[in-house]
């Protein structure tokens, strides 16, 4: 699938928030697995448009830094 894009997730910031690679660019800041997503969408291949939240959560090509895909403190 999206493997070819090296997609990173950091670990949670102070605040909740977690930045975001995608390539070689930070893309932002997201605060829930639904700002990946919108990331992703964004992001550029066509593949990538119809990405949904489940798709996000089980995705071995997406690194988790620090926190997996759940963990979102605040």
């Amino acid at each position: 699938m999206a493997a070819d894009i090296p997609v990173v997730i950091y670990p949670p910031a102070p605040d909740g928030g977690r930045r975001v690679r995608i390539g070689d660019r930070f893309v932002g800041m997201a605060y829930t697995v639904l700002d990946v997503v919108e990331f992703l969408r964004r992001a550029g291949p066509e593949v990538l448009a119809s990405i949904e939240e489940t798709d996000v959560v089980g995705a071995g090509w997406i690194e988790w830094r620090g926190a997996g895909p759940r963990e979102w403190p605040r």
